[in-house]
């Protein structure tokens, strides 16, 4: 069996708290007392709470552009590329709910030039999404809408699943909550004869 690091296990307590407590409320010495530390040894793991906000946010991001990018280059068609993108948000979700509470609630704490950079990776992945649904619609694989708040509603589908995965304890059936929320999108999204 395999133990998780003393530095693993202080970053997975530092997500809870953040998300327990709130990003702004949280404080270094909060972070220290959480971990049974004396405020100086936190520095060992993190320069500050705002470097670690942005680690875990470009961290999140680097995963997501790499499996779009995979997905729309594939020979895939529309609808199963968009049902790839929602299998691996549901997934990530699963497996780091602390991580994507935090992507989803405090990106607005970045730090400029952060948080500007930030902004122009979410449009240009929301961008990606974007395009695959065009092309599906292209292709009347789905119906006819407007492209932006067809975006937005896939996403705002997926975005609470962190809260959910938090309150049942990471005891959710991934491959049942997968079906449920691409059964859910296809049924808006999906061209009707």
């Amino acid at each position: 069996m395999m133990t998780n690091s003393k530095k693993e296990v202080f970053f997975e307590n530092t997500l809870r708290l953040i998300y327990e407590k709130g990003f702004k409320a949280t404080t270094m010495g909060d972070i220290a007392k959480n971990s049974n530390f004396e405020v100086p040894n936190v520095y060992n793991y993190i320069d500050s709470k705002e470097a670690f906000l942005e680690t875990y946010i470009f961290n999140i991001f680097t995963e997501f552009n790499g499996y779009i990018s995979d997905i729309i280059e594939s020979t895939f068609s529309p609808r199963e590329k968009l049902k790839y993108v929602i299998s691996k948000h549901v997934q990530f979700t699963i497996q780091e709910p602390y991580q994507v509470a935090l992507f989803v609630y405090d990106w607005r704490n970045l730090s400029e030039p952060k948080l500007s950079e930030f902004k122009v990776l979410r449009k240009e992945y929301l961008s990606r999404v974007e395009s695959i649904i065009e092309e599906g619609i292209n292709e009347e694989q789905f119906r006819r809408m407007n492209l932006e708040v067809a975006t937005y509603l896939v996403f705002s589908s997926l975005r609470w699943l962190f809260s959910l995965t938090i309150a049942k304890e990471g005891k959710v059936n991934s491959i049942e909550l997968e079906k449920q929320i691409t059964d859910y999108i296809f049924g808006g999204i999906d061209k009707r004869d």
